[in-house]
């Protein structure tokens, strides 16, 4: 009998997912993969084009180079996923069935009702996005001068928003942009959640940058020109960039399967409440408690620096990949009526970019617990390089890396 797996998204979870799936099913299973875009994006890698739009070329990698022949790509946005007829619904295409469904749909950015800010605010969640942000930035500074220079807000402290600032603050010096960048985070540091020192580390960085860090102060509401804090005075913009959290995509509204915010929960198999679907990535909610809701993402690092072992992974793209490798054997051992596998993340380090520089922090195999320099940059550029390397080929990760 033949069964359809249908994977959804190409994420590094939807990517990993479709290399595990071709390894593990059997000649008779067919699979299917539908993404909006015909190319998967280094979403890790994607604020390089904030500072240098040519990086595109490096910062995706075409669905082809990915998937075995055998493997039906279809260009469409999913639209909702009926889990009771098992079918995947494509806004104008034909709906398309399965017998199994991996949902890697990654996510969008949450605005978190604050008033204005969706309407005014530019996200990081594409490399459409990151070209615009080029663009603005240089709208902002045509008319911008010593002084009266170009503010630039970027807000939220995480990950993505410490690389932004750090990217923005490159491309002005580059250009010798009349610029002041602000980095804005309600929590009490940058990098909420993560180890004092790793934390110290970026700080120093930015600040080297020139980025201006304000930190336990939240945004209230935004206008034209103007954004409102809680307890301090309102801040005149010219582009204000929002990395400050992530909800679930619409597709997944009326999917009959428990989630929260449209992220679906799983256990430690990445099964959904509907043993016919597995979900992961940013479209998850692994090992986490649907009663009790899920955790921030300060309290999901707070429990990784904890624990060498954790029960819930990060946001991050090493994790979606992790369980996009594991998630194919899981899928394989449902179609053949076998027991899933758990799976549960190991902390192999983490790294973020800021600017030409980087700071990496408990590395696996590195004595020293936090470093920057020439050894954090080249242990980011390693980890890129094994993922190209892991989807595609030894060759193209070392192009890829060559123009990075």
């Amino acid at each position: 009998m033949t069964d359809r797996i249908v994977v959804l998204g190409a994420g590094y979870g939807g990517c990993a997912a479709i290399r595990s799936l071709e390894d593990e099913l059997g000649d008779e299973d067919e699979l299917v993969w539908i993404a909006e875009e015909d190319y998967h994006l280094l979403l890790h890698e994607v604020h390089r084009c904030i500072q240098t739009p040519d990086a595109r070329e490096s910062v995706t990698i075409p669905v082809g180079a990915i998937k075995n022949d055998d493997t039906r790509f279809v260009q469409a946005t999913v639209t909702g996923i009926d889990v009771d007829d098992r079918v995947v619904e494509l806004a104008d295409r034909d709906d398309i069935d399965y017998d199994y469904a991996v949902v890697g749909l990654g996510s969008r950015t949450a605005f978190h009702g604050v008033d204005g800010l969706e309407a005014h605010a530019l996200t990081v969640k594409s490399l459409g996005d990151a070209l615009a942000i080029n663009e603005h930035l240089v709208d902002a500074t045509r008319g911008a001068s010593r002084s009266d220079p170009a503010r630039i807000v970027v807000g939220g402290g995480g990950l993505t928003g410490i690389q932004v600032a750090g990217e923005v603050a490159s491309w002005a010096d580059e250009h010798d942009a009349s610029m002041e960048i602000d980095l804005v985070e309600h929590s009490a540091d940058v990098f909420p959640g993560h180890d004092h020192e790793f934390q110290g580390a970026i700080r120093n960085q930015l600040e080297a940058h020139d980025v201006e860090i304000d930190t336990r102060t939240a945004i209230t509401a935004v206008e034209d020109e103007t954004i409102a804090f809680d307890e301090r005075d309102p801040m005149e913009y010219d582009v204000l960039i929002w990395t400050g959290g992530v909800t679930g995509q619409d597709a997944l509204e009326t999917a009959d399967i428990d989630k929260d915010h449209n992220r679906l929960y799983t256990d430690a198999t990445l099964e959904t409440s509907d043993d016919r679907v597995f979900a992961l990535g940013d479209s998850a909610l692994v090992h986490q408690d649907n009663e009790e809701g899920p955790l921030t993402e300060e309290a999901i690092w707070e429990t990784i620096v904890d624990d060498d072992l954790a029960d819930v992974p990060p946001p991050t793209a090493e994790a979606a990949w992790e369980e996009g490798e594991h998630i194919g054997e899981n899928v394989a051992r449902a179609v053949a009526g076998r027991d899933r596998e758990h799976w549960a993340y190991m902390n192999k380090g983490t790294v973020v970019s800021i600017g030409d520089a980087a700071v990496a922090h408990d590395v696996i195999g590195i004595p020293i617990n936090t470093f920057g320099g020439l050894g954090a940059r080249i242990v980011k550029k390693a980890i890129s390089a094994r993922w190209i390397e892991s989807i595609t080929s030894v060759q193209r990760a070392a192009h890829s890396l060559s123009d990075m």
